[in-house]
């Protein structure tokens, strides 16, 4: 809102780098000045100590202000706060560096999150687990957004025990497809409750409108689409419901052509749906999968195609199923806005960070000459690692190196609980410089989807040793 009145609490050590900040988001001679602000800096060093009811003894509130934004790690009931000063109160960025995505620039619609491509995950070699073993990687898998489970059977053999096995997925609530060509395994399937048959062409395909399901149709010459024809029009024959999947292949024995496949069956058959099993390519290619599974979603949402099936067997694909959710999601929003899929969502990103906000030497020299009291502060800047603390200020790229800096002063506060910690916070700073990641202390590094927040372990209580 223009000429909105916004009234900023902090506390004195991040007085210097509000003031910055703010005066780069709102400068005062700026004539498109979206906001005007006040800054109450508060008798406390640390703003993370603060709580509402605290702020709301020491508030000191400008008459015209129309809103208050409190330092990110402020936590508690807000309501004293809103009721003493009757005005709205917001908790703005635990980052300070972050006030300028606060303030809305990089917000998205409420349609993201919608999708329409369905998640079929593969449990393979199944005749070798036990039911129990399945219906659990089931639950896990669905719980990452698969929609259907696919039951993996063995090339070769016939599995007695498959129907039991489909039964006791469907009575757990799941969708079921089973993966065979064998019309013996088949048949068990879907009597057992299978939806869909993965995969049909001539050699099993007299049998495909016995079992009264859906089937993929696959080319009996994978290198030649043309060969999908007959199997397709037997389908449409006998009112066999299907959707046909041209196999993607790795790289190296012919990925691109593979891609030209579904692009040429894509304008060739324009309403028959179509599956792609993209796990070709991320079980097959030695690199990390989220990255790979979002082309490939992106691939797959452009040409309307609306299932893929997944593994996530080897190690660097093992969360497949929870990469493609995200990305049907990101690449749903993508293509219906017409945008590029940046700024979207960061579920992702893992090994690096989207972008990092970093203090330049001044403003850290700033920072370590105001700390009065005896914890310390860790940054990981400029690459290298800075330890601050009151009269100190040490930095280098081996936190070893500034551990024996730090114990040659003899600091009287660094007893074995305190020194773990800070071995424990540089080891963080050292990997987020390695992989150009944000280092905020007392917080987990960020891995996308992959990030498990940190249950104050610093706070622990000291024990004897």
């Amino acid at each position: 809102m223009a000429n909105e009145k916004i009234h900023f609490v902090t506390g004195r050590l991040a007085e210097p780098a509000l003031r910055n900040i703010l005066g780069q988001i709102a400068p005062s001679n700026a004539p498109d000045r979206e906001f005007d602000y006040s800054i109450d800096v508060l008798p406390i060093t640390v703003a993370a100590l603060m709580t509402p009811k605290w702020i709301a003894k020491h508030i000191a509130i400008p008459h015209d202000t129309d809103r208050i934004v409190l330092p990110g790690y402020c936590g508690g009931d807000l309501t004293p706060l809103k009721e003493i000063t009757n005005l709205p109160v917001e908790i703005g960025p635990k980052d300070l560096r972050r006030l300028p995505e606060f303030f809305g620039k990089n917000s998205i619609k409420d349609s993201f999150g919608d999708w329409d491509i369905d998640i079929i995950a593969e449990i393979n070699h199944a005749p070798r687990l036990s039911v129990k073993e399945i219906v659990t990687m089931a639950d896990a898998m669905r719980s990452d957004g698969a929609t259907l489970i696919d039951v993996g059977c063995l090339p070769g053999e016939t599995w007695t025990g498959v129907a039991g096995c489909v039964a006791a997925l469907v009575s757990a609530g799941h969708r079921v497809s089973v993966d065979s060509l064998n019309p013996v395994e088949i048949a068990a399937a879907a009597k057992a409750g299978a939806e869909l048959v993965l995969s049909v062409n001539s050699s099993n395909l007299e049998f495909a409108s016995d079992w009264g399901i859906e089937v993929v149709a696959i080319p009996d010459d994978i290198r030649d689409i043309n060969s999908l024809e007959p199997t397709m029009e037997f389908l449409c024959k006998h009112g066999v419901p299907f959707r046909i999947d041209p196999i993607l292949e790795p790289i190296g024995l012919g990925f691109t052509p593979s891609i030209k496949r579904y692009i040429d069956a894509r304008a060739r058959w324009p309403e028959v749906e179509i599956m792609m099993g993209v796990g070709n390519l991320t079980e097959l290619t030695d690199v990390d999968s989220a990255g790979v599974n979002m082309l490939l979603i992106a691939i797959c949402q452009e040409l309307g195609i609306r299932s893929v099936l997944t593994t996530q067997v080897i190690n660097w694909a093992r969360s497949s199923v929870r990469e493609i959710d995200i990305a049907r999601r990101i690449a749903w929003y993508s293509v219906n806005e017409n945008i590029p899929p940046k700024r979207i969502s960061e579920d992702l990103v893992s090994l690096r960070d989207p972008r990092l906000v970093q203090y330049d030497l001044e403003q850290i020299q700033t920072l370590a000459g105001n700390i009065k009291d005896n914890n310390y502060r860790i940054l990981a800047e400029l690459d290298q690692i800075h330890l601050l603390g009151s009269g100190l200020h040490f930095s280098g790229d081996d936190p070893f190196d500034l551990f024996d800096q730090l114990a040659d002063t003899t600091p009287k506060n660094l007893d074995p609980s305190h020194a773990f910690y800070l071995g424990y916070e540089m080891c963080k700073a050292m990997l987020a410089l390695q992989l150009g990641k944000q280092y905020t202390q007392d917080e987990a590094l960020k891995w996308g989807h992959l990030t498990v927040e940190e249950k104050n372990r610093h706070r622990l209580k000291k024990r004897k040793y």
